[in-house]
């Protein structure tokens, strides 16, 4: 057992959380402050992946069935992969920010499939590796669409009112239900980017084991 592993740490959210410029910010303070650190995403930038945004972009068209499937496959690389997956950089003892983990399938895949049966499908990437730490971050939906209209010069297959609303309740009721076993922490990133990571940081230094240094 390697006791020099690194931490796992995953953002979620729905889209216009600020997931990628929140983890981005956490990975480059980590970096400088605690130890190394990895920053990646899902969907990846692999082949898999690269179908999925296809797919999100409108380009390839399929049932939700096979875009749940697509994800877990992109996910399962996203581990495993031998030159660049997460397992093998938590065992250099690299610490892990992930831009999206499996609380977004189950977030993104229901109704079109039950909560159950979403759960039971990345039932293996939860084997293979638990988050040490899940930030959701909370905002309304009116909030997301704004910030989409804002800052996106088109929006993906999901980025709709309805959708989005649906993706929040499924996110809060997936949190409820198997959120204790993965340390989900919710957090409101209804504020200012430098609050919103504030709130973030207060939850690191215990993580690591180290004394606190917000705000530095």
């Amino acid at each position: 057992m390697n006791n020099n592993k690194g931490k796992f740490i995953v953002f979620e959210g729905i889209d216009g959380a600020g997931k990628s410029t929140i983890s981005r910010m956490l990975h480059e303070k980590i970096n400088t402050q605690i130890g190394r650190s990895y920053y990646t995403f899902e969907p990846t930038d692999s082949p898999i992946g690269s179908v999925i945004r296809n797919i999100l972009n409108r380009r390839i068209k399929t049932d939700e069935k096979t875009i749940a499937s697509l994800f877990l496959a992109d996910r399962l690389d996203h581990l495993q992969n031998e030159s660049n997956g997460i397992l093998k950089y938590l065992q250099k003892g690299i610490n892990v920010i992930s831009d999206r983990y499996y609380y977004s399938s189950y977030a993104y895949h229901v109704p079109h499939l039950p909560l159950e049966k979403v759960v039971d499908m990345n039932t293996l990437c939860a084997q293979l590796l638990r988050p040490d730490i899940v930030f959701y971050l909370d905002i309304p939906v009116s909030e997301s669409l704004k910030r989409i209209s804002q800052n996106r010069n088109f929006t993906d297959l999901y980025e709709t009112e309805s959708k989005i609303t649906q993706v929040r309740e499924n996110y809060l009721k997936a949190i409820e239900k198997e959120g204790k076993k993965d340390n989900v922490i919710i957090i409101n990133a209804n504020n200012d980017i430098e609050t919103v990571f504030n709130e973030v940081w207060c939850y690191i230094p215990e993580l690591f084991d180290v004394k606190s240094t917000a705000n530095k």
